[in-house]
């Protein structure tokens, strides 16, 4: 909410700026603001202004060792318009309870209005700590348009990218946290042009579908935990309810995924982050956060077991791909559970997964490989916390359950985060959110 809002304009070689007030709920109280707008802004495809919200004077150890100016005009150079919160050393502006900020912040944006503007775009606006820089679009695969066969006329695969937060100039080397976005990327056939379109691509950080449709927090609020964070590219680029198997059914892959392709792609991601990060002065450490499609896809990665046809794609090929601890959410883990239960909510998956892999009766060693339950071989399967609210989709529940009980037959620590909230959420409260930053604050030291 602005409350006051004040154009100072001033002009120099680099940038405009203007200053007003913003209410923040976690002070309790108006904090100044300043809006600093780029040279040459960069803009998404529907002419959004690519915005970091840039929380400065935090009572936080400062990990990235650069004065602010100089991380803000880095990011100003970069194309980024950056509104910077003064918090002023508030004693209240703390980890964890900053949290409520980034989730009003983001939900703002995302209703078109904040600090007085309604231009920040929803696809690439980003709230950062000062002392952090953004690293956005790194590729870390090359699609294969025959996968999922839509549109038609997709027919040269494009690169799927992540975007990476980290400090700049840190004093120490920090993990970092991988998730694989639950809003997806894909190819768009523009039919009054004749030709492919931008308008789906990089969609990973789209507000309605992530961080403000779930109120989500848990990323963007990491670096007061001393950690980095990464997003990536769904690995099923496609629209959610579309795909069809070379000569198959439309929408056969309705809501899921398919190895071997996405195995290799989140593997690949894992490694291009661990490559990337190393350059950027973070330490090979790395966890995974998954919500929803993104914990089906992000669990993937939380396995020992090596399948060659899963390693032998994408980049950085002998790196590891290992992680070292993972909160999952809602997902699924294992496709040979769906008939348990019946019509209990995943009944996509039951009619449509046997067009793809044939009956599971007769089929079943293929449905196996679909999962992350597959991967895990032995005790040496990354540490896991499920969370999970007992009133989502039952199927939802039935598939931690299942996953939980081969984890402890296999004595792989884990543990569970339940009834958080209501229906198909994430933890956003400061005790959930404290379980899910202590749990990987314990596993990635």
């Amino acid at each position: 909410m602005v409350t006051f809002f004040m154009f100072v304009f001033l002009l120099n070689s680099c940038h405009s700026t203007l200053q007003g007030e913003w209410h923040s709920s976690v002070v309790g109280q108006n904090i100044n603001y300043t809006i600093n707008n780029p040279k040459t802004p960069a803009k998404d495809f529907e002419g959004g202004y690519a915005t970091i919200i840039y929380l400065e004077h935090l009572p936080l150890d400062k990990i990235g060792q650069n004065t602010n100016k100089q991380d803000i005009d880095w990011l100003l150079n970069q194309g980024y318009r950056v509104i910077e919160l003064d918090y002023k050393n508030h004693p209240n502006a703390t980890a964890i309870k900053i949290n409520e900020d980034i989730i009003a912040i983001n939900n703002s944006i995302d209703d078109g209005d904040f600090c007085g503007l309604t231009d920040c775009s929803v696809y690439q606006t980003y709230v950062l700590f000062e002392g952090y820089r953004i690293a956005r679009n790194v590729p870390y695969f090359k699609d294969d348009p025959t996968v999922y066969n839509t549109p038609k006329e997709y027919t040269y695969g494009d690169m799927l990218n992540m975007d990476i937060v980290y400090p700049s100039n840190p004093s120490k080397k920090v993990p970092v946290i991988l998730s694989f976005s639950y809003s997806n990327s894909y190819a768009t056939f523009n039919p009054e042009t004749g030709e492919l379109t931008d308008t789906n691509k990089n969609k990973r950080t789209y507000l309605k579908y992530t961080f403000s449709g779930f109120n989500d927090s848990f990323l963007e609020g990491l670096p007061a935990h001393g950690m980095a964070w990464a997003i990536a590219d769904h690995p099923k680029y496609c629209s959610w309810d579309k795909g069809k198997p070379k000569g198959g059914e439309p929408e056969t892959y309705k809501s899921y995924q398919t190895n071997p392709d996405a195995a290799q792609k989140v593997k690949s991601a894992i490694r291009m982050l661990r490559v990337e990060g190393e350059k950027l002065g973070l330490s090979t450490n790395m966890g995974i956060y998954g919500f929803s499609r993104g914990s089906t896809s992000g669990s993937i990665a939380i396995g020992d077991k090596k399948v060659p046809e899963f390693e032998n794609a994408g980049f950085h090929l002998g790196v590891s791909d290992n992680v070292q601890a993972a909160a999952l959410g809602p997902g699924v883990f294992d496709y040979t559970q769906i008939y348990n239960v019946l019509n209990d909510g995943d009944h996509n998956l039951e009619t449509r997964c046997p067009w793809a892999w044939g009956d599971l009766e007769n089929n079943r060693s293929l449905w196996e490989t679909m999962g992350a339950s597959y991967l895990v071989e032995s005790s040496k399967t990354a540490p896991v916390l499920f969370f999970y609210n007992q009133d989502d989709e039952p199927y939802y529940q039935d598939q931690i359950i299942h996953f939980k009980a081969k984890l402890d037959s296999l004595n792989v620590p884990n543990s569970t985060l339940i009834n958080y909230g209501k229906g198909h959420s994430v933890p956003q409260n400061y005790k959930d959110l404290t379980v899910l930053y202590n749990f990987f604050k314990t596993h990635l030291k």
